[in-house]
């Protein structure tokens, strides 16, 4: 196990300097309720809710006729 914990050591210490940076990231609008809202409604309006709901109706239905018992 020891010789696990050296390997995962190593590879944590050369890891660049650029990974730093990735996962510090600023955030530039912190709204958000307001991206969840924005999102939906171009969801909604492209009419990709409605080929979800189609999806999954059919989906359901496939299930049922491929299922045994």
């Amino acid at each position: 196990m020891s010789h696990l914990s050296d390997l995962t050591s190593q590879l944590l210490w050369h890891l660049p300097v650029n990974l730093t940076a990735l996962l510090a990231q600023t955030i530039t609008d912190p709204d958000l309720m307001g991206q969840v809202q924005k999102s939906w409604s171009h969801f909604v309006q492209t009419g990709q809710v409605w080929a979800l709901l189609i999806g999954l109706v059919i989906g359901y239905m496939i299930r049922n006729l491929t299922s045994y018992g």
